[in-house]
């Protein structure tokens, strides 16, 4: 008889933990944004490049407009190493040089040989090296959207250098770069490149003072570039996970049924055996939350709350299952960001967040639950970092 009384009283238990397991049904859904705009920025150590040209340049100084334009131009050449932060904004070091063709009266870097006697001016030549640091916009990433295999980009750049010649008298100076770094794709891994560049430094860099503000070089130069590391951007992700239970449902569900099915079978038992006396009742909670996943921003740890109101119904079922069942909160940091220390901070925060809500606001017991953190981790699930910047809870 016993036995057929805890058959009723299993068949009362599983509808309740039906009725609670309803309310923890979801979906697992990832979705690529379609706005060509947004990608994934990469690691550090991806999107380098490195590239070299040669080409051609010219020196306008005090009296470089009385030179017939042929006379001043000179072989060039250019080397540089760079990142892109974004398909939009990138960075390089560059040095160019290596050479330069005037005209002077001074004497300053001349030759000894007459250029225009009616004008007093010689012959100059001195050598220079100009390192200086650019920032580069990528215009057409920027304003018609990133696209891997596009054949040609333009990027105008500005930046800041340091202008030097090691010829007497010597002379160095900040110089100032505006330019149009033009691209050719090639392969996933090479560009040819064409650099227009001007530059501008003081006055005085060529050694002689002649009324000009400034004075400087133009810079025309046909290179390749050599990309490494990762070389493309992935597309930005939104991503929603929850715990789906619908396989355990559909089973409790079939228990469910065959329990009603055999009730009025029990039902009438009871009735036949009415010269039976019923000593005792006996009912098991066995109501089982299921796990919950927790996410959070990258370097935080506050419960959002959309994440509370599915608190709320895990510390329910909680409450009004087995109190004698213990549930583990472990905290968790994405491997990829951060320090070690500040990841096991995180993950210990993140636990502890999950914990809080679950104690002070919906009264759960203490003694159910238990806290453990595991610090930065590869990524759990799908591939995304940001899964894994989370604070599961699970029956233990």
């Amino acid at each position: 008889m016993k036995i057929l009384l805890l058959g009723l009283g299993l068949t009362f238990v599983f509808s309740a933990a039906l009725a609670q397991s309803t309310n923890t049904v979801a979906d697992s859904t990832v979705e690529v944004s379609s706005d060509k705009h947004r990608v994934v920025t990469n690691k550090f150590a991806d999107n380098w490049f490195i590239g070299a040209g040669v080409g051609t340049q010219f020196f306008y100084g005090d009296h470089n407009r009385q030179m017939n334009f042929g006379d001043r131009l000179v072989p060039a050449f250019e080397l540089h190493v760079g990142k892109w932060f974004t398909p939009g904004i990138g960075t390089r070091l560059a040095i160019n040089g290596i050479k330069n063709k005037g005209v002077t009266q001074n004497g300053s870097h001349s030759l000894g040989t007459i250029y225009d006697a009616s004008q007093g001016l010689y012959n100059q030549e001195f050598n220079y090296l100009n390192l200086h640091g650019d920032v580069l916009f990528n215009f057409t990433n920027l304003f018609k959207g990133y696209k891997p295999d596009r054949f040609y980009e333009i990027s105008p750049y500005v930046g800041l250098g340091y202008m030097f010649t090691w010829d007497e008298p010597k002379s160095d100076e900040v110089s100032a770069n505006l330019g149009l770094f033009n691209k050719f794709r090639m392969t996933s891994a090479l560009d040819l490149t064409l650099d227009l560049r001007g530059s501008l430094v003081n006055d005085r860099f060529d050694g002689e003072l002649g009324g000009r503000r400034d004075e400087g070089m133009l810079t025309a130069a046909v290179g390749v570039v050599y990309k490494f590391g990762t070389r493309e951007w992935g597309k930005e992700k939104t991503t929603t996970i929850r715990y789906d239970n619908s396989e355990e449902i559909n089973a409790l569900r079939t228990k469910v049924n065959e329990l009603a099915q055999s009730n009025e079978a029990l039902k009438k038992q009871l009735a036949n055996a009415r010269d039976t006396t019923v000593t005792d009742l006996i009912i098991e909670k066995n109501v089982l939350a299921a796990p919950i996943l927790v996410t959070f921003p990258i370097n935080r740890s506050t419960v959002s709350n959309e994440a509370r109101v599915n608190l709320g119904f895990f510390a329910k079922i909680i409450k009004e299952g087995n109190p004698e069942l213990r549930y583990h909160i472990v905290g968790y940091a994405d491997k990829g960001t951060g320090s070690k220390s500040t990841n096991q901070r995180l993950s210990r925060e993140r636990a502890e967040a999950i914990y809080n809500v679950l104690v002070r606001e919906f009264n759960v017991p203490a003694s159910q639950l238990e806290v453990d953190y595991k610090g930065g981790v590869d990524n759990m699930f799908y591939d995304d970092p940001r899964l894994s910047r989370a604070v599961i809870t699970i029956a233990k």
